[in-house]
């Protein structure tokens, strides 16, 4: 790959598209769009016509016309743009820490007699300690797998611990720190082999790397929607369930709200699932919290999710070719593989830490992660080739200082 940022963005078919979004074109340099994207322009016509038309204008006669199935179609509308999932499986609300509970904790009262949940030491915080949680909390066992800190879950380290007593496998498709990109559909048959239930965290991958939950066979999955989804801080999470779990009594989320019943509006005595994925909801769903979501999901469907894959492997290669002729202080820690590397580079110093907030205080904007570790978040429709090279440049800098 040519190194000439320049020829690079003048020959990427979705440069375009970055004038779409808010303070794409300014002088910042934002590498952290793995943690936060960047804002669709149109979001903010959105708010502002919700506000006044929806909101204002059509008040509760709102939740009739369109946002009390906004969780579920805007779900359908997610899972074909880019989960690989046929509609009535996914919904739209709560947080992604409340859906890995909800979805978790189901998966342990479908697998009774199973005493394991299966998770890696290395797997996002809230993953790992949801997990703790409801082993706690049902007189369950974790299963720690021990992975390579620069790579991730592999289908041989799963092979080795899953077993007769595995009631659940959770593993991230792409490793929040390595941006290892996992062989979950491998990893989805072992675990179907064992007899067990798998939760694949797409929260780094979903709008960055195609995803297949149909075909792969996946159990349950969750995501989030405010990184390369765009939603905005705090915009809610996905929870996805396969049709073969919602046909069967197997599935009970256990957060039983009126928004997740068969009859909200009857108010009866006692609670009576829906059926389908609307029984995953239980509160009154953030509507407020979709709207960013909607505006990424039509992009999504334009574009389509292979040509966004394809510019974020360019990125990423990109970013691997110049840390190699520009950083040999840093250790890379990410794999070299594209194939193997999901939206965002990880590289590691001992002067991290500093070297963060130096660059932040002058608009470079990375990701920092313990103990040493740079992550570099490149959002394919929202990042170019420039930009990358200005903030590889600026950590040069300032590890030299």
């Amino acid at each position: 790959m040519t190194l000439d940022a320049a020829a690079l963005d003048a020959a990427d078919p979705l440069a375009a598209h970055r004038d779409l979004f808010v303070g794409a074109s300014s002088p910042l340099v934002y590498l952290d769009g793995n943690s936060l994207g960047r804002p669709l322009r149109a979001t903010a016509d959105r708010i502002a016509s919700f506000v006044t038309d929806e909101w204002g204008g059509r008040l509760i006669r709102g939740w009739d016309e369109r946002w009390f199935e906004l969780p579920l179609s805007l779900g359908d509308r997610l899972g074909a743009a880019t989960l690989g999932a046929a509609a009535g499986q996914t919904a739209v609300g709560d947080s992604t820490t409340v859906l890995l509970y909800k979805l978790v904790r189901a998966a342990v009262a479908a697998h009774p007699d199973r005493r394991e949940i299966v998770i890696d030491r290395d797997n996002f915080p809230t993953d790992r300690f949801v997990v703790e949680g409801i082993a706690a909390e049902c007189g369950r066992t974790v299963r720690w797998l021990d992975v390579d800190p620069a790579g991730g879950i592999t289908p041989e380290g799963l092979a080795a611990v899953v077993g007769p007593d595995t009631a659940l496998v959770v593993v991230s498709h792409v490793a929040y720190k390595s941006g290892w990109l996992a062989d979950v559909a491998e990893l989805a048959r072992i675990t179907r082999d064992a007899g067990a239930w798998i939760l694949v965290d797409l929260c780094h991958s979903s709008g960055s790397v195609p995803v297949a939950l149909d075909d792969w066979g996946i159990d349950l999955a969750v995501g989030c929607s405010y990184k390369y989804l765009n939603g905005g801080p705090g915009a809610p999470a996905f929870g996805y369930v396969a049709q073969r779990h919602l046909d069967s009594d197997a599935f009970a989320q256990p957060v039983q709200g009126w928004m997740g019943a068969a009859d909200p509006f009857a108010m009866g005595p006692a609670y009576a699932p829906a059926t389908g994925i609307r029984r995953l909801l239980s509160g009154t769903p953030p509507i407020l919290g979709m709207l960013g979501l909607e505006d990424m999901v039509d992009l999504l469907g334009e574009v389509g999710i292979e040509a966004v894959r394809a510019k974020s492997v360019a990125l990423t290669s990109y970013a691997v070719d110049l840390i190699d002729r520009d950083l040999p202080e840093v250790e890379l820690v990410s794999p070299r593989d594209a194939a193997l590397r999901g939206g965002h580079v990880t590289i590691a110093h001992p002067r991290m830490r500093e070297v963060t907030g130096a660059l932040w205080e002058n608009d470079v904007i990375p990701d920092f992660r313990n103990p040493d570790g740079l992550r570099i978040g490149l959002s394919p429709l929202s990042t170019s080739f420039d930009e990358v090279a200005r903030g590889i440049a600026a950590i040069r800098d300032e590890i030299r200082r």
